[in-house]
């Protein structure tokens, strides 16, 4: 066939990776933003040139004949070079564009990531951010994802990461409940509390101590049976319930920082460093990709040096 004539069928040829991806000429045609006429008059204008038929219709959806998924495999991969390439292409404008879509764990997501949006959405108007606030850990390549960030101790290797900043577990209440039950001085002052902590599958709840110390050896570690009425597997719950006056609560850092800058809740123990309850990092993530889109990256670097600090008491 003379060259220009398949060079006139390029889109044609586009479109017949569309409809092989979305399963129906409705949904091929949404995707593109045609008509279903003109999808149906492409395909027809494809197989009338290839002189064989590429589509088996039915009445509810079609399924590529062998002839037309051979086709399918042969261009797709160029297609998605082209689209990559000029994605790329548009990224060198400088301008951060497109939907973001992040997922960031409950408490965290309230309590300091929301509050640092505003900014940077104003700063980059051509950027749509989609926040998923969950706890659950998302696959980010199945589930579309670009970012995510995770409270762990260490980044997983499976992705791109990058250290957001150091997180430490802190023990807090009311000044009230102090004034009536007293205020620990020790670990083991614990164990005579209504303590607010994670409920765990088995056994009953433990916490672990280490004293803070310049020395190289520190000393062992202390751990401590706690109990209280009260336990709940979120943070910004055992936080409120502190704030009820209700126990001493163990929190990681951000979510108990603004009660604790509003004077609302007192860190107990500062001399004692808390082992394995919360990790000791935060993580922004991201899955391998061959082309990052300009907004992850701004995005990235904005919330880096938003939290370069940590979260100061």
């Amino acid at each position: 066939m003379d060259i220009r004539k398949v060079e006139g069928l390029w889109t044609h040829l586009h479109w017949l990776t569309t409809l092989a991806e979305q399963g129906s000429y409705t949904a091929a045609a949404l995707r593109l933003g045609v008509s279903k006429a003109a999808m149906s008059q492409r395909i027809s204008e494809l197989e009338h040139a290839a002189g064989i038929s590429l589509v088996q219709r039915t009445t509810r959806s079609v399924r590529l004949t062998e002839a037309g998924q051979r086709l399918v495999d042969n261009t797709r991969g160029p297609f998605e070079h082209i689209a990559a390439s000029f994605a790329s292409v548009r990224e060198q404008a400088g301008v951060a564009r497109g939907l973001l879509r992040v997922t960031a764990p409950v408490s965290f997501a309230r309590q300091q990531l929301v509050p640092r949006l505003p900014d940077f959405l104003r700063a980059n108007p051509e950027v749509r951010v989609q926040l998923e606030v969950s706890d659950r850990i998302s696959s980010l390549a199945v589930e579309g994802f670009d970012l995510a960030i995770r409270h762990s101790a260490q980044a997983p290797d499976t992705h791109v990461a990058w250290k957001l900043c150091e997180t430490r577990s802190v023990l807090v209440a009311t000044r009230a409940y102090l004034s009536k039950r007293g205020t620990p001085k020790t670990p083991d002052d614990f164990s005579s509390h209504d303590c607010l902590f994670y409920p765990r599958s088995t056994g009953g709840a433990m916490w672990s101590f280490e004293r803070r110390t310049a020395r190289k050896t520190a000393a062992a570690p202390i751990t401590v049976p706690v109990t209280g009425q009260f336990s709940a597997s979120n943070s910004e719950v055992l936080r409120d319930a502190a704030l009820d006056d209700l126990g001493i609560a163990l929190l990681p850092d951000f979510t108990a920082q603004a009660a604790v800058q509003a004077g609302k809740l007192m860190v107990l123990l500062p001399d004692w460093r808390v082992t394995g309850a919360f990790a000791e990092q935060l993580h922004i993530l991201r899955p391998y990709t061959s082309h990052v889109p300009r907004a992850v990256g701004v995005f990235v670097s904005y919330l880096r040096d938003s939290f370069a600090i940590g979260f100061p008491m």
